[in-house]
C-alpha cells in the first residue's frame, strides 16, 4: 500500500500562533515523514482562512522535493476554477522536471463559498464548467506539450509549455470526487478518486463503484486505488488516544463547519453543488454531535493497532486504496503531533506498507 502524509496548513485551534508556526510546523511534519519511509508528501490548495492555508502548493512542494529527494509530492488538490489552465500545467511541468519524475497531480473544483467570494469574476456556480474546461486543457498539455482551448472560460491560441512535459502523467492524475457529478468527471479524466474520511465506508460504497464502472467504461481499463484522505491521532494509549482524538478532531470539524458551511442553505438552486443541498439538511438533523461520531467511525484515531484494525477494516470492504494521513490538525500541540506520526511510522507504516496496492489493481486488470 502506497501512504503519504496529508498537510492542511491550519491555525483553527492554536490559540496565539503565527502563520510562520504553522508553515514552520507543517513543513517539519512533511520532512519527517519523508525521513521515516512515507512514500507521498500532499497537500491542499486553500486560501485567506485558519481553516486552511496554502495558496500555492506547487510551490510548498518543490521546497519539500528539494530537501527530501526519497520523498514523491503530490497536489490534493490544485483547485482548477481558481486557476489559469496555462499556468497550471507550466507548474506542474516544471516541478516535474525538478523532481525527475517525483509529481502526483490532483485537482479539485472548491467547495467554499467564502474562498469563492475573493476571486474577482469567478462565481461559484461557474465551478462546474470551469473544472471540466480547464482541467481536460491542463491534461491535454501535459500529454501533448501544447495547450490551447476554445471554451467560453478559458479561450487559449496553441501554445507550448516550456519546459516541455517529458513523462507520462497517465499513472499520476488524481480528482476530488465526491458529488455526483465529480464522480464522473474523475472518471472521464482516468483520474485516482480522491476522498475524505468523513463518513461510514458502507455509505460511501455506492459512490466508489460508480466512479469504478464510469473508469471502466470510459477507459476500457482497471481503475487505480482510490487515495484517501485520513485525520489521524496515534497513542500508545487507548484511553488517550480516545479522548484527545475526538478532542483534536471536533476542534477541526468546527473549522469545517464554519468554512465549507455545510448546513447552510445556500446550496439550493447552486449549480452543481444540488448534492450538497441534500447533505446540508442531512447534517442539519445529525447534529454537531452525530457529524463528529461519523467522522470518528470512519477516519483513524486510536493505538496502532486500533489504527491497522481499521484500516484492514476498509482494506476488506474497499479492496487496495492508496492512504493520506494529516497528523497536525484541531490545535494538536507540535509535540503531539510528532509523537503521534513517530509511533505511527514505526507500528502502523511497516504492516501498511505489506498490503496490496497499486501493482495489485494493474496486475487483475491484466
Amino acid at each position: 500500500m502506497d501512504v503519504g502524509i496529508q498537510t492542511i496548513f491550519s491555525s483553527h485551534g492554536w490559540e496565539g500562533i503565527s502563520d510562520g508556526q504553522v508553515v514552520r510546523e507543517d513543513t517539519q511534519l512533511a520532512l519527517l515523514a519523508a525521513e521515516l519511509g512515507f512514500d507521498v508528501v500532499w497537500s491542499a490548495e486553500h486560501h485567506f482562512y485558519d481553516y486552511s492555508f496554502c495558496p500555492d502548493n506547487v510551490q510548498w512542494l518543490a521546497g519539500i522535493a528539494a530537501a527530501a529527494p526519497q520523498v514523491e509530492v503530490g497536489t490534493a488538490a490544485v483547485i482548477m476554477p481558481w486557476n489559469e489552465p496555462l499556468r497550471v500545467a507550466e507548474k506542474i511541468a516544471l516541478l516535474d522536471h525538478q523532481t525527475d519524475g517525483r509529481v502526483r497531480f490532483g485537482m479539485g473544483r472548491g467547495l467554499s463559498r467564502r474562498e469563492f467570494s475573493h476571486f474577482r469574476g469567478i462565481e461559484m456556480d461557474e465551478s462546474r464548467a470551469r473544472f471540466d474546461e480547464g482541467a481536460a486543457m491542463v491534461l491535454d498539455a501535459l500529454r501533448t506539450g501544447f495547450i490551447e482551448g476554445d471554451g467560453s472560460f478559458y479561450p487559449q491560441p496553441r501554445t507550448e509549455i516550456r519546459p516541455r512535459p517529458e513523462r507520462p502523467f497517465e499513472d499520476r492524475i488524481y480528482a476530488v470526487a465526491t458529488s455526483d457529478d465529480s464522480i464522473d468527471a474523475a472518471a472521464r479524466l482516468k483520474a485516482a478518486m480522491v476522498m475524505f474520511a468523513d463518513r461510514s465506508w458502507e455509505a460511501r460504497m455506492p459512490s466508489v463503484e460508480k466512479w469504478r464502472q464510469l473508469y471502466r467504461s470510459y477507459h476500457h481499463a482497471s481503475p487505480p486505488p482510490p487515495l484517501i484522505c485520513d485525520f489521524v491521532y496515534c497513542d500508545a494509549d487507548a484511553d488517550a488516544a480516545a479522548e484527545r482524538g475526538r478532542q483534536y478532531i471536533a476542534t477541526y470539524l468546527e473549522s469545517v463547519l464554519e468554512h465549507y458551511e455545510v448546513t447552510g442553505d445556500h446550496f439550493k438552486g447552486m449549480r452543481g453543488y444540488e448534492a450538497y443541498a441534500g447533505a446540508a439538511g442531512a447534517l442539519k438533523r445529525m447534529g454537531k454531535t452525530g457529524f463528529l461520531d461519523g467522522f470518528l467511525e470512519a477516519t483513524c484515531t486510536g493505538t496502532p493497532q486500533q489504527i491497522i484494525d481499521k484500516y484492514r477494516a476498509r482494506l476488506d470492504l474497499l479492496g487496495p486504496f492508496e492512504a493520506a494521513p494529516a497528523f497536525r490538525f484541531g490545535g494538536i500541540p507540535y509535540a503531539e503531533a510528532e509523537a503521534s506520526l513517530r509511533l505511527f511510522a514505526a507500528e502502523v507504516l511497516p504492516e501498511l506498507k505489506r498490503w496490496p496496492g497499486r501493482e495489485t489493481t494493474v496486475a487483475a486488470a491484466g
